[in-house]
């Protein structure tokens, strides 16, 4: 059962302008290569929650190091990101993440919104994740607005860089987390409503091979082949899967032309753990592994990235929370469970900060990071009515 100030808190959201600015937002390209379109959601956003109280900045991006086709390591820059720091001081603090970026860069083909049926909206970022960020606005207004507001402190983080492993916003999110109660990311939900549970880590990694050229006629056995190297490489990384590890090679450059015997190649792996143990095994045997394709095959190797994502795992305070969060969904019509998924996101970085943390209360949606993105607009109210309910009992109860 709802009491008066629960339910005084939740009657006065709708859906009309959580649903105009999904159909803003979606409208600015903001793929996380496209700096342009990152500044103008960025200002876009910046204008929104300023009417929220608080400390508004737009943070400059930590720069990122990748491995290019070459061999190379460049230094690559992400889009500002939005920080709202209210009432710092307050004796329940609070941590509401999202981003601001989506997979669909300036040049790709999906870049407008179609309305599917009167409920359901197609278009590229409408539940990954621009509805969330409307729902957090929408709850944090609701919030606002309730007599309990003084009692509540708040960060609201939108990063530019979620999608491509928030190299740019890792430091950031963890001076975010330290401290807070609790927190809360706003990823879409399942279409059915159901939440994510545990996560497993993951890693990026470009292992640059060296070998040596030679003509592949006059005298091939004086060269060092680099592309059967990280072939023989891609092979034996790809036998540590099992149940506890996925791996997935994902590319090779390199090679020249057919006559050359070739002295360079870069493997890209991704690899994800799921729970801790794993990923301490996955980092130790990638190094052995790696050691031992540069013996066999006399070449040198340089292995660039590491477990960005760590595993995120489901303590008994985080469990508190997920219970908090669905019995406060039961109260308002909503059956909600949770279930572990191959999915990483920001919630692993701030859980490995021992913050519990829900990071699937965006709206319902589906198809993401395709063309077919959708997103279930009836569900705009009914999750930020959860996410303003949540927050309101956190504040009651002083802790999970």
């Amino acid at each position: 059962m709802l009491s008066k100030t629960e339910q005084g808190l939740i009657e006065g959201i709708e859906q009309a302008p959580m649903l105009a600015h999904v159909l803003d937002w979606a409208a600015i390209n903001s793929g996380t290569g496209n700096l342009s379109g990152l500044a103008a959601m960025a200002h876009k956003l910046a204008d929104v929650f300023s009417a929220l109280p608080g400390s508004l900045r737009l943070l400059p991006p930590d720069p990122v190091e990748m491995v290019d086709a070459n061999g190379q390591t460049q230094t690559i820059m992400r889009g500002e990101h939005m920080l709202l720091s209210v009432r710092p001081d307050a004796p329940a603090q609070l941590l509401l993440t999202g981003h601001m970026d989506t997979v669909f860069g300036a040049d790709h083909m999906f870049q407008r919104c179609q309305w599917l049926d009167t409920d359901i909206l197609n278009g590229p970022g409408t539940a990954d994740m621009k509805a969330g960020l409307a729902v957090i606005f929408a709850a944090l207004q609701a919030i606002e607005a309730s007599p309990m507001a003084a009692h509540i402190g708040y960060d609201v983080l939108i990063n530019s860089d979620e999608e491509t492993g928030s190299h740019a916003s890792a430091r950031l999110i963890a001076q975010c987390a330290a401290g807070k109660m609790a927190a809360f990311t706003y990823e879409p939900s399942l279409p059915d409503g159901g939440l994510a549970g545990a996560r497993p880590g993951s890693g990026n990694f470009s292992v640059t091979l060296h070998g040596r050229a030679a003509h592949a006629g006059r005298n091939p056995d004086d060269g060092r082949n680099a592309m059967v190297a990280a072939a023989d490489l891609a092979l034996r990384l790809t036998a540590l899967k099992s149940p506890d590890l996925s791996v997935n090679v994902a590319r090779i450059d390199g090679g020249g032309p057919n006559n050359v015997v070739p002295d360079l190649a870069i493997l890209r792996v991704n690899m994800r753990p799921a729970h801790p143990d794993a990923m301490h095994h996955a980092q130790r045997a990638l190094a052995d592994i790696i050691a031992a394709v540069e013996r066999d095959h006399d070449v040198h190797a340089h292995c660039h990235g590491g477990f960005n994502r760590p595993p995120k795992m489901l303590d008994k305070k985080a469990l508190r929370l997920f219970e908090l969060v669905r019995d406060s969904g039961q109260d308002l019509g909503l059956s909600l469970t949770w279930k572990a998924t191959g999915g990483v996101c920001d919630g692993n970085n701030i859980a490995a900060c021992g913050i519990p943390v829900i990071d699937t209360m965006g709206p319902r949606g589906g198809a993401i990071h395709s063309s077919d993105e959708f997103l279930i607009t009836s569900s705009l109210v009914e999750r930020a009515q959860l996410s303003a309910l949540s927050m309101l009992r956190l504040i009651e109860r002083g802790c999970v």
